[in-house]
């Protein structure tokens, strides 16, 4: 199984991680390789195109949203505009892939990130490779960048997504909506008085985790500050993710704060983090809704980015699993429902009743069981 991803956030290559490490313990002895599409095939083509995606996200975040909900639409990122930007990645992309899809000889690709899927398909249709082509979408929408004729198979994060996907002419039988596949320590339940001890809070005093994401992204400092000037009603864990320099911001944040405030960086332990906590503020990526849900954990979305974050943020908040919140009103509406501990447990309740900790597992079930069909034919 040749599993194409990309490095943009971390939530597309952590969901990889979870299918390879799901099929590996299905099946001990497949091969399973994990490939960052553009940072192999081409770093040119890496750098320009996810370096503007990221850039845009941080300097014009309206502009980005602007233009995926006109793509949302059969604007101008969907139609010809999508051709030609594929016709671009193929052009720069498909050689090495090529090669690559030649010498390995996958019977099956399995991509977590539109582009690499555009590619995919475009190599599909070129009758390079002919197995089956999954797309594992890693959103709580469908958007018109991940259809393309030739994928055979779409897993989804959620049954209303199937309406979606019908909506966009595929078949109710192409898509698994196993929920959005994450690393299956998400579902293992802890002791969570043990696990606050552990990372040095007080056990009996209620916990929110802050987080921003795998990259850091998100108003983290000031959401710290104005949640940390409460002593005594709650305690803060603060995760930074890879952005270093945002670390060690908030460490000098937090030794001003009357809050008791533990800050962490990248970490591999965020399922006891969350497990330890009583609710999240943050961003609401795809990867960590689902991450979120599969603990039962209620998220109080700051300031979501426009695009994909507002999909999941409606979503999230449809269902009764989390709140949107602005970023002034925060410190006000986290008391708020600490005062009412009976509304934070129907969001985790409801936040519980959509997590789906085995998708993995379901995932290379379904991949599986739709390769063995295609044998069969």
């Amino acid at each position: 199984m040749l599993i194409l991803s990309v490095t943009v956030g971390a939530g597309h290559m952590r969901t990889a991680e979870a299918l390879k490490k799901a099929m590996l313990s299905l099946s001990p002895g497949a091969e399973v390789i994990i490939l960052d599409t553009f940072r192999y095939a081409s770093p040119l083509l890496e750098k320009v195109v996810l370096g503007t995606y990221m850039e845009m996200l941080k300097m014009s975040p309206v502009l980005y949203g602007y233009l995926y909900r006109q793509a949302e639409h059969g604007q101008p990122l969907s139609g010809r505009g999508k051709v030609e930007f594929n016709r671009i990645l193929n052009m720069l992309a498909a050689p090495r892939l090529v090669k690559y899809i030649n010498d390995f000889k996958p019977e099956i690709i399995v991509c977590t990130h539109p582009f690499p899927l555009g590619i995919a398909s475009y190599l599909k249709k070129r009758g390079t490779f002919k197995g089956p082509v999954f797309a594992v979408i890693t959103d709580y929408t469908i958007h018109s960048f991940w259809i393309f004729p030739e994928v055979d198979y779409y897993i989804v994060g959620a049954e209303k997504l199937v309406d979606q996907c019908v909506d966009y002419g595929i078949t109710p039988e192409q898509v698994c909506p196993t929920g959005i596949p994450i690393n299956p320590d998400f579902g293992i339940r802890c002791d969570k008085n043990r696990l606050k001890e552990q990372i040095g809070l007080e056990p009996e005093m209620p916990t929110i985790l802050l987080m921003g994401g795998g990259l850091g992204m998100g108003p983290l400092a000031s959401s710290l500050k104005a949640l940390g000037g409460s002593k005594d009603c709650y305690q803060l864990i603060c995760v930074a993710g890879s952005n270093n320099a945002l670390r060690e911001k908030l460490n000098k944040v937090a030794q001003s704060l009357s809050c008791r405030t533990k800050v962490f960086g990248f970490v591999e332990n965020i399922h006891q983090l969350m497990a330890a906590s009583d609710f999240m503020v943050g961003k609401a990526g795809g990867l960590t809704c689902a991450e979120a849900m599969a603990q039962g954990l209620p998220i109080f979305i700051i300031d979501p980015l426009p695009g994909q974050e507002e999909r999941n943020t409606e979503f999230m908040t449809a269902a009764g699993a989390g709140i949107r919140v602005e970023g002034k009103n925060l410190a006000g509406l986290v008391q708020y429902y600490l005062a009412e501990p009976c509304r934070i447990e129907k969001m985790a309740i409801a936040s519980a009743a959509l997590g789906k900790p085995a998708a993995a597992h379901d995932a290379v079930d379904f991949i599986a069981k739709a390769v063995e069909r295609a044998s069969a034919i």
